[in-house]
């Protein structure tokens, strides 16, 4: 094998290392080796022929002196980079750095997770519109990296579910007869772990999100009642497990989780991890993604928990789906009634007769973290989400210290967005909002009294879809020239399936659990990229999110501006393009197509090196053409406008009727004189591409602004959202 090497092709290699002996002592203490990302390069006419010789390669760049090289290799990565994973010592590193194509060194970071009636609410039915012209996603892999998967759970039975394609080259690392049609495959990349199995809960809840199938009779404790499915009912599953049971994903194992996806043959990749933003070249979800998508894999992400935040989203890179949360309109409903008539609506999971129907003495608890100096008991205690304690650990406190009951307020922070957990008490979970008003009525006299009236599983409420408090907001500060996040979608009192009854017994039907965060958005994306994916299986990762963000929905089921979890209207930077709405995505008229070539001038646009851009692509890249950020082919613009003109081009695509007209219309961007042409498009033919050019100029003083491009046909409203903002930069 020849192994003089040019400085030309970059990956990235996983290497860990010694922070105390040296190379030349000949000995290493193996507990203080750590895991590092490291950078080579690859000849510019070097074709490895197997995995072997790849395997060979990477061997060459460990230490001479250790004995066995399989005992330090953790990973030998063939598809998302150049690269593997292995024990090193900090010394060991430096001697590595004076080889013939060693680039560079980092040590790994360790990311987090982000953590049925769903599917009604996105309105997805059965032999009805996408459901129907998809199959419900037949045929298509979906493959989840997140805490492993519970197997025996319901929701991944096989009936009704075909074989799984003939490109499916994957593997089930379970005992035997364990994997099935539904579940394709499952393997483990988690050291510390003995097989693909969810301890979590994590994995198996955002799996059977995404493509459970069918189950009767699945409820949250009573509540919710109905039969519980994922997204793309008939889609296949193949679990990579990459995160540990404390919620920490190694870099290593999302890595190795994405080359072996790639290998097996998934069509969606769904990953609900993520840490802070860091540029694209060192950030491997992006890395990773990138690779995917050169397979015609989209990649959905969740844009984190950091809300409500600005400039917090994480995963944002332009060819990954970014995913925020938002309520559904089904709610588990708990009443605080006050001594003065009153009403104020919760949330709770503990839907309980026995609270008392009259009225209790109510008192101030604060954080109720110090409840030991006040008397509580028999008293409905008002508690404030702030504090150490979660919410239901203040219920538990609250129980501890002789409460009869406990109203649990939002923070400021937290404004309307209210959970329905599982209290060991009666108990509401009430908006930030309707807490003042319970304090001032508490303030108002000597004798405040209340109760709770539990209502049980209620539907319609006209502020859904709203925007919670923890999903993350844009700007997107990798590139502020991409408005992120793409979408929003169902990630608040998700119920799915779950690793245990509260028995403890093996999955059964009652094995379901709700649970909150941008983690249980991205499952309910990746389905609908599995249904479309299915429904039009020619169609570019690019084109299916183009058809997701055009079509989305700006308005809730009031037929009201979509609003933040402060009752305000949400801004671009909370919503991105809008709601999903699958049936609407299906049929999009006109598509914003992007080919994986087109990021690299967008990369080189960001001032990257051509050695950071050959990280991302993982090939060969001199940076002779670059663009703004701007200028890529999105479904929306991100505009930094200073005093003098922009002019930016969009080419879109006809996927909808062969002969179709379409004129444009410019929507808010206040402050902003937008000139368009041309400002009609004619088609004649089906998949004909069109251009057409935005030139933004202020016309006010005002810094920021924010609106809408909308192109209308007879049939096809195709829509992008507009931020215009001014950096200091």
């Amino acid at each position: 094998m020849n192994l003089k090497f040019v400085s030309t092709f970059f990956g990235i290699f996983i290497l860990l290392h010694s922070s105390k002996t040296t190379f030349a002592e000949h000995f290493t203490n193996q507990n203080d080796l750590e895991t590092y990302i490291v950078q080579l390069a690859l000849p510019d006419d070097f074709v490895f022929s197997d995995s072997k010789d790849l395997y060979l390669w990477h061997q060459s760049f460990l230490p001479t002196n250790i004995s066995d090289h399989s005992s330090r290799i953790i990973y030998s990565y063939n598809h998302v980079l150049n690269g593997f994973a292995a024990w090193l010592s900090p010394d060991e590193v430096k001697v590595m750095e004076t080889k013939l194509g060693f680039v560079s060194a980092r040590p790994q970071r360790v990311l987090q997770l982000h953590t049925t009636h769903s599917p009604s609410f996105l309105g997805l039915h059965q032999n009805v519109v996408l459901w129907k012209a998809s199959n419900s996603g037949k045929g298509v892999i979906i493959g989840m990296l997140d805490s492993g998967i519970t197997p025996q759970h319901p929701s991944f039975n096989d009936n009704g579910m075909p074989p799984p394609p003939a490109k499916w080259k994957g593997k089930c690392e379970l005992h035997f007869k364990a994997c099935n049609n539904k579940l394709i495959g499952a393997r483990n990349f988690v050291k510390t772990a003995k097989s693909p199995l969810d301890g979590d809960g994590h994995g198996t809840h955002t799996s059977s999100t995404a493509a459970g199938n069918f189950v009767d009779g699945a409820n949250w404790r009573g509540n919710a009642n109905g039969t519980a499915v994922g997204i793309a009912p008939r889609a296949h599953l193949a679990i990579y497990k990459v995160c540990d049971d404390n919620s920490d994903c190694e870099e290593v194992y999302i890595l190795a989780g994405y080359d072996a996806a790639i290998e097996d043959g998934v069509d969606v990749i769904s990953i609900s991890i993520g840490g802070e933003a860091r540029p694209l070249y060192e950030e491997i979800i992006a890395i990773g993604a990138y690779s995917a998508i050169e397979k015609g894999i989209l990649v959905s992400c969740s844009a984190g928990n950091s809300g409500p935040f600005s400039a917090t989203i994480e995963n944002g890179s332009p060819w990954i789906l970014t995913v925020g949360a938002s309520t559904t309109d089904r709610k588990i409903s708990a009443v605080a009634v006050l001594g003065n008539g009153a009403k104020y609506e919760g949330q709770s999971a503990f839907q309980s007769a026995k609270i008392s129907r009259k009225l209790l003495p109510l008192i101030n608890g604060g954080n109720c973290e110090t409840l030991a100096r006040i008397v509580v008991r028999g008293k409905i205690v008002l508690c404030e989400t702030k504090g150490n304690l979660s919410e239901t650990d203040k219920g538990q406190a609250v129980e501890k210290a002789g409460g009869a009951a406990m109203i649990l307020r939002n923070e400021k922070d937290r404004g309307d967005t209210t959970y329905a957990d599982l209290h060991v008490l009666p108990a509401t979970h009430i908006s930030y909002i309707d807490g003042l008003k319970i304090i001032k009525y508490i303030n108002s006299t000597s004798a405040p009294v209340a109760t709770i009236s539990f209502k049980g599983t209620r539907f319609g409420d006209e502020h859904a879809p709203e925007v919670a408090f923890f999903s993350s907001r844009g700007p997107n500060t990798i590139s502020s020239g991409i408005l992120k996040p793409d979408i929003i979608g169902p990630g608040v009192n998700i119920l799915a399936g779950w690793i245990e009854t509260a028995e403890g017994v093996m999955p059964s039907v009652k094995s379901f659990n709700m649970d909150s965060g941008t983690s249980m958005a991205c499952p309910h994306l990746a389905g609908v990229v599995a249904l479309l994916k299915s429904a039009h299986p020619d169609w570019s990762p690019a084109a299916i999110k183009s058809a997701i963000m055009t079509t989305a929905d700006f308005v809730n089921l009031g037929n009201n501006p979509i609003q933040d979890e402060k009752l305000n209207p949400a801004d671009l930077f909370t919503i991105g393009s809008g709601h999903v709405n699958p049936s609407k995505a299906n049929d999009p008229g006109l598509i914003y197509d992007i080919q994986p070539q087109d990021y690299v001038p967008y990369l080189c646009g960001l001032n990257y090196t051509d050695q950071q851009v050959t990280t991302v692509v993982k090939r060969k890249v001199h940076c002779t053409s670059r663009v703004a950020e701007a200028e890529l082919n999105y479904p929306s613009f991100s505009i930094n406008l200073g005093s003098g003109a922009q002019t930016y081009t969009r080419t879109v695509t006809n996927v909808g009727e062969a002969s179709s007209i379409y004129t444009v219309q410019v929507i808010g961007v206040e402050g902003v004189a937008l000139s368009i042409k041309p400002r009609i498009l004619k088609f004649s033919t089906l998949n004909q591409k069109l251009s057409y050019q935005v030139t933004f100029k202020r016309s006010t003083s005002t810094n920021s602004s924010q609106g809408y491009i909308k192109w209308s046909s007879a049939k096809y409203s195709v829509r992008s959202p507009i931020s215009v903002f001014r950096s200091g930069k």
